[in-house]
């Protein structure tokens, strides 16, 4: 990404969701999308396991993902993927959706990973949200499609007996 002013290339801050101009101190904060995405723009080498459009590099909520510009899916490590969902919930407070049943016929796609090409595990989500994901067990990677983030956040918290 090159400065707006200066046509000199521009440089992501390290742990933060916006880009600087040494050059001219310039500074670039991305428009973020309805569920927190904010595409930073730098290519990565995997593909999206979905579409095999190249990947982006994003944030959410300053925690750096892998997009996929074109079917808006997020590849992330399961901590991340943690810490994103804690802090979605804690910063929203939305009214939580109804839960709808799962979609059974989801967890028949088949789609590899896009950094060691196995097959990824694709199973319900096993806490508030009922949605199906896709995890890389070898590489520690999540997929979540477009929406399955929003599912999520906004599920009712599950009652613990007491």
């Amino acid at each position: 990404m090159n400065c707006e002013n200066c046509g000199v290339p521009m440089r992501l801050v390290r742990d933060r969701d916006y880009w600087v101009c040494d050059y001219c101190s310039s500074l670039y904060f991305p428009q973020e999308s309805w569920e927190g995405v904010r595409v930073l723009g730098k290519s990565s080498s995997p593909a999206c396991p979905v579409c095999r459009t190249r990947l982006v590099s994003a944030a959410v909520n300053q925690i750096l993902v892998f997009h996929c510009p074109k079917c808006r899916g997020i590849l992330a490590t399961p901590q991340d993927f943690r810490r994103i969902v804690d802090l979605h919930r804690y910063i929203s407070r939305k009214q939580p959706h109804v839960l709808h049943p799962l979609e059974k016929h989801k967890l028949e796609r088949r789609i590899s990973c896009p950094h060691c090409h196995s097959p990824m595990d694709v199973h319900p989500y096993y806490r508030p949200g009922n949605t199906v994901i896709d995890s890389c067990g070898k590489r520690a990677l999540v997929w979540l499609d477009h929406g399955e983030m929003t599912v999520i956040v906004t599920a009712p918290e599950r009652r613990r007996n007491q």
